[in-house]
């Protein structure tokens, strides 16, 4: 599968990414998103809410596990599994009833629930690069190979 790599100076650019990403998913998805503490997870999330037209708040579900959103009829589910113990613990979290078709799920810290989640059509790691990161998104499916293409045809 092919990827992409982006430079990320500064929170803004976090932001740009996120938000560039959600004007070129006009379908359902899983994305994974990959990244040490303060690496800039939650900030690529808020980026892709308000890129879909999200005004209030966004925050990290650490405690909750799950925040719904839902912005001009789309739903978008953000997980953070960081405080997840066991991969089954998705199963009582309803992990299905937030994979419809039509949703996109971002998810932070998805190796916590390996064996449970599907595989994503988008896998973005963040890594720190001196005093900026870097994002390094794979596609994992078909679906994830479109929405590539798209983003390497825009400007963030």
């Amino acid at each position: 599968m092919t990827g992409l790599t982006r430079h990320l100076p500064d929170e803004a650019a976090t932001l740009a990414l996120g938000a560039a990403l959600a004007r070129v998913c006009r379908e359902g998805a899983i994305i994974f998103l990959h990244g040490n503490l303060g690496a800039g997870k939650t900030t690529l999330a808020r980026g892709f809410l308000q890129g879909l037209g999200h005004g209030g708040r966004v925050k990290s579900p650490t405690y909750t596990l799950v925040e719904p959103y839902e912005v001009e009829g789309r739903r978008v589910y953000h997980f953070d599994l960081y405080r997840l113990q066991d991969p089954e613990e998705l199963d009582y979290l309803g992990l299905r009833d937030y994979l419809g078709a039509e949703a996109v799920c971002l998810v932070e810290w998805p190796e916590r629930g390996e064996g449970a989640l599907p595989a994503p059509d988008l896998e973005i790691n963040l890594a720190y690069a001196d005093r900026s990161r870097r994002a390094m998104l794979r596609a994992g499916t078909p679906r994830g190979e479109r929405l590539l293409a798209r983003l390497g045809a825009c400007r963030t």
